[in-house]
């Protein structure tokens, strides 16, 4: 079968990975010069199998009314005279119930863990290399509320079988050593040890490389003028360069995923949801962590790459709006430098990009109603840690088989 995957950011190139493993004659559509050079470029570098929760959580929306006034708001909100956003946003509110969140949070549980065997059978039938480690994330706890807010998390955790671990202060000195010289600053943590580390950019460039070997076909620096439809079934697709026909089209353009399928009548709930990192060179290895932390008073992930730290978060709702903004720099610094001081923050490369986040935290998988046009979107903080499992959904619904896992609540039909 010819497919198009469109996007080749790290949800696109392992899509087209798994088609081209079935057989399938693949082609990649791109309008950057090459892969991962957007939302997938310099992500948090977290692969969260375990810490894997959606943003609509009971509580929330008494929290964002408090981190809208805080100095170092995980929230940070722009509002503008924008439908999809404000129509975004009452969805997401109407899932921040207990009930909405634990349905949602088990599936995303239930897509993390099948990911979790997927990137484990790809880095074995592949080799690459990518900064990686296998030492989990660690949420950690500043005051004793947090801690006991994790119990629904734990609760969730419990009840889809996925390991964890929570600690009290010196567990959490044991796992990251670095913390000791801190330790009065925290209370306990949440390990999930599954959990693991890496470079996305590295990973899906090469990803991508193995693609190729193995007959995909990449039309980078590709402007998607739109799609190609006709008598309610995909024909292909329509560029700045020509016209590509194919059997199926997968659309993995993350938040400009609704830009193009809204002329055909396909109401996608995803918006861009902005978020920063830092990349800091480490000076003093003992002072710098293992592996992940997650700082759950700022929302922020520090991560240990090799001999980097990467410190990714916040969630700036701001449209499609991609501007580095010095206040957000300054809330990734004050809490890296305040953990692990292990590093030369004023050195650090500083980067944005722009999350696919859907109201319930699931990502959108699955067939539309027209013929052959298929959703592989909607991922948001967690795209790295869902695409693997994500491209073998995607590969088995193009090739006409049943996924391994229930797949019939990850579709936009779930919307309707």
């Amino acid at each position: 079968m010819k497919v198009i995957v469109l996007g080749a950011g790290v949800i696109g190139v392992t899509t087209a990975y798994q088609l081209a493993k079935s057989g399938h004659d693949v082609t990649v559509v791109d309008r950057q010069q090459g892969p991962a050079l957007e939302t997938s470029f310099a992500n948090a570098g977290e692969v969260s199998f375990g810490y894997c929760s959606p943003w609509a959580a009971p509580g929330i929306p008494m929290k964002a009314m408090k981190w809208l006034f805080m100095q170092h708001a995980p929230l940070i909100l722009r509002p503008k005279v924008d439908m999809a956003m404000l129509s975004w946003m009452v969805k997401m509110l109407s899932n921040c119930t207990s009930e909405r969140y634990a349905v949602n949070k088990s599936r995303m549980l239930r897509l993390a863990d099948y990911s979790r065997i997927s990137l484990a059978q790809v880095r074995e039938e592949t080799g690459i290399a990518y900064d990686e480690r296998m030492q989990g994330t660690l949420q950690l706890f500043r005051t004793q509320q947090q801690l006991d807010a994790s119990a629904k998390d734990v609760k969730a955790l419990a009840a889809d079988g996925i390991p964890y671990e929570v600690l009290d202060r010196d567990g959490c000195v044991r796992v990251e050593p670095a913390l000791q010289h801190v330790r009065e600053k925290i209370v306990g943590g949440l390990l999930t040890p599954k959990d693991e580390t890496g470079d996305c950019f590295k990973f899906t460039n090469a990803l991508a490389a193995k693609a190729a070997e193995l007959g995909v076909r990449f039309a980078y620096g590709t402007e998607i003028k739109g799609l190609d439809v006709e008598g309610g079934k995909v024909r292909g697709v329509v560029t700045t360069r020509e016209r590509l026909t194919a059997d199926a089209v997968v659309v993995a353009l993350g938040s400009y995923s609704p830009l193009l399928l809204k002329p055909f009548g396909i109401r996608l709930p995803v918006y861009p949801v902005k978020g920063y990192s830092l990349t800091i060179p480490i000076t003093d290895p003992t002072r710098a962590p293992e592996s992940t932390v997650m700082d759950e008073t700022y929302k922020i992930a520090i991560t240990r790459l090799g001999d980097r730290i990467r410190v990714g978060g916040m969630a700036e709702i701001s449209g499609y709006t991609n501007d580095l903004g010095l206040p957000r720099r300054r809330t990734l610094e004050h809490s890296v430098t305040d953990l692990f001081p292990g590093g030369d923050a004023t050195t650090a490369s500083f980067w944005s990009g722009l999350r696919p986040m859907t109201p319930d935290g699931t990502p959108v998988i699955g067939a539309t109603k027209i013929a052959g046009l298929f959703l592989n979107t909607g991922h948001g903080t967690l795209g790295w840690t869902m695409s693997s499992g994500s491209a073998r959904v995607i590969n088995d619904l193009v090739s006409g088989r049943k996924p391994d896992i229930d797949a019939t609540d990850l579709a936009i039909a779930r919307y309707a």
